[in-house]
């Protein structure tokens, strides 16, 4: 374990998250909220210094000379992450550091690239990387009603239920809305509860692309799960459990979307009238 010290940083904060305690240490004299803002949604303080993890973010900005300016470093333990001139850069990066931390090591969850949102009493998830457009049909979904779990993790227990992430959603070039609004500032509420998943969507945008989703077995739902998680997690014998249950339990869909506003009213009358979504695993898979 590693101790947040006092050795030429001047304010830090310990915490824990799914299990894990992390640290995070800076050069100025108190830490400041944006900084606490890029912690993870449910974060606690942790009652000693000792982490598993710590970050060191040296804060930049004006320089000892008169129009100088000093780099933001953000390391974690002894490897660099960023180094930059721009502050919001260096807390992307922090915040982004942290979450694929807990993410890849979190006790007793699963973790899946994907955004989450609750409709009647069920989860739609929709696995994605990054740019792939999650943070807009999310958006679009809590438009249409649906109740706010996450835009960047599905995170899942042991008995195949989506617990809520509620992190500030990322709209990129969205002129109607904060960069990182909050689903209250979207006019949506938040969920607290976990909730069984009801239906898997795996989608990503191209433009004037029409909504015409397959039906995919669950053989080629966990495939396409493994893909967008972390080889630590899926990799697990948690993580493969979860993963197993989830292609099982929950009926997925795939196929490509254009406008994310038709898309996500398709995918809630989906959610509301399921087909026949009972398809079999391979022989050779329920052997194993």
């Amino acid at each position: 374990m590693q101790k947040i010290d006092r050795l030429g940083w001047a304010a830090g904060v310990s915490f824990t998250s799914f299990g894990l305690k992390v640290g995070v240490r800076v050069n100025s004299p108190e830490l400041p909220a944006d900084v606490l803002s890029c912690l993870p949604p449910g974060w606690r303080p942790a009652g000693s210094p000792y982490v598993d993890y710590l970050l060191s973010l040296r804060l930049g900005g004006d320089g000892p000379r008169p129009g100088s300016k000093s780099y933001y470093l953000l390391r974690a333990g002894l490897r660099q992450v960023v180094r930059t001139l721009d502050r919001t850069e260096a807390l992307l990066a922090l915040e982004g550091e942290i979450q694929r931390y807990v993410a890849a090591h979190a006790r007793d969850r699963a973790f899946i690239h994907a955004g989450v949102v609750a409709w009647k009493g069920r989860a739609i998830v929709l696995p994605g990387r990054t740019f792939a457009g999650k943070s807009t049909l999310v958006r679009a979904l809590l438009s249409a009603g649906a109740t706010y779990y996450s835009d960047e993790y599905a995170v899942l227990d042991r008995k195949g239920c989506v617990h809520p992430y509620p992190r500030r959603l990322s709209l990129r070039r969205d002129a109607t809305a904060p960069d990182r609004p909050q689903a209250a500032d979207l006019g949506a509420t938040t969920g607290t509860q976990p909730i069984p998943v009801g239906l898997v969507v795996f989608t990503e945008y191209r433009p004037g692309a029409p909504w015409r989703p397959r039906v995919l077995t669950p053989a080629r739902s966990l495939f396409e799960l493994a893909a967008n998680t972390m080889p630590e997690v899926s990799q697990s014998r948690f993580g493969r459990k979860a993963l197993e249950r989830l292609a099982v339990s929950a009926p997925a869909v795939q196929g490509r979307r254009g406008d994310a506003a038709e898309a996500a009213q398709e995918i809630l009358r989906s959610a509301e009238r399921p087909r026949n979504w009972k398809l079999r695993w391979p022989r050779f898979l329920r052997a194993a």
